[in-house]
C-alpha cells in the first residue's frame, strides 16, 4: 500500500496522533471519508457523460451511413 512497510505506517499514526489529538482523529476521518465519496461520485459522473458522448457520436455516424443509399452513391459517384 503506496510503498509504506510496517514502521513507516505506525511513525505517520504517531504523527497524526500527536498533531490532531484522539478526539479530533474521527472527525477527521469522517472529512476524508466523505471527500473519498465525492471524489468518486464526480468520477462515476464524467464517466457517464463520457459514455453518453460517445453513444451519441455512434448515432451520428449510423444517421450520416442511413443517408447514403446505394442509389445516391452510383448517381454522384463515390465520394472523396
Amino acid at each position: 500500500m503506496f510503498g509504506l512497510g510496517g514502521q513507516e505506517l505506525l511513525i505517520v499514526l504517531v504523527i497524526v496522533l500527536v498533531l490532531f489529538g484522539g478526539k479530533k482523529i474521527p472527525e477527521l476521518l469522517r472529512g476524508v471519508g466523505k471527500g473519498v465519496g465525492e471524489l468518486q461520485k464526480g468520477l462515476d459522473e464524467g464517466k457517464r457523460q463520457m459514455m453518453d458522448s460517445i453513444h451519441h457520436e455512434d448515432e451520428k455516424k449510423d444517421e450520416r451511413k442511413d443517408d447514403l443509399t446505394p442509389s445516391d452513391t452510383a448517381a454522384t459517384g463515390p465520394r472523396k
